[in-house]
């Protein structure tokens, strides 16, 4: 997939573009699917690895020159340290409302600000290349549904369609396309790790903590009979 500089995280929130609804939709859960998105991008870049299960960085005060990537980098290296669950959890809407106000900043989104009966402010978010998205959508799927052999997918490619198919963005893929490519997804994730071992173990472990991170919120609003997920 070509497209452009985006980021992982960037390119999720794109694929949780609903073309028909004309807005973001991807669940109630895409702010862990993002968060994570940009833990992945950070460990293929090898600024960020993991010791004893726990989250690190390899080089304290390494940057990507990526404005919301930089800003979760600052964040690790600021708190204490946490496992990577804790990581997809830890203020992560302010990942997803970085990387929206990005996408607006370079001419993806538009934000449009109105009043509602007059009285209170709104704000609606419109997608200024919704072909892009299309496209973005498109090979993604493709990349899913085995169209081509994981050797020929792209590390950044693979790393996208797993965090978008475990965090259950519904816009890109269902429970029953979960099922059908559980182990293309495995290999998938294999792939995002590139041809290092320790890197694939990583990848590994970033996916299962990020459904057990999207289970416990599931159960969460089950419990409680609401839709919405907690940081």
């Amino acid at each position: 997939m070509h497209h452009g500089t985006l980021s992982l995280p960037a390119r999720i929130l794109l694929l949780a573009w609903d073309t028909d609804r004309g807005k973001f939709t991807g669940g109630p859960d895409l702010h862990l699917a993002v968060r994570t998105g940009a833990l992945a991008e950070l460990a293929q870049r090898r600024v960020l690895g993991e010791a004893g299960g726990v989250v690190v960085t390899p080089a304290t005060g390494a940057r990507t020159g990526d404005v919301v990537l930089d800003a979760l980098l600052d964040l690790v290296e600021r708190s204490k340290p946490r496992k990577w669950r804790g990581w997809m959890t830890y203020r992560s809407r302010t990942t997803l409302a970085a990387v929206r106000d990005q996408l607006a900043a370079e001419g993806h989104l538009r934000e449009e600000r109105r009043r509602v009966l007059a009285l209170f402010p709104s704000r609606r978010w419109v997608l200024e290349r919704t072909g892009h998205a299309e496209a973005l959508r498109t090979d993604a799927l493709a990349v899913l549904r085995a169209q081509r052999p994981v050797t020929e997918v792209s590390p950044g490619d693979a790393a996208l369609v797993v965090c978008a198919a475990t965090g259950k963005v519904r816009t890109f893929v269902g429970a029953k396309d979960r099922r059908r490519y559980k182990d293309r997804l495995a290999e998938l994730t294999d792939r995002a790790g590139g041809d290092d071992p320790e890197l694939r173990t990583l990848m590994r472990n970033l996916r299962k903590a990020h459904a057990s991170a999207v289970t416990s919120a599931e159960m969460a609003r089950s419990s409680s009979g609401g839709d919405g997920g907690g940081d």
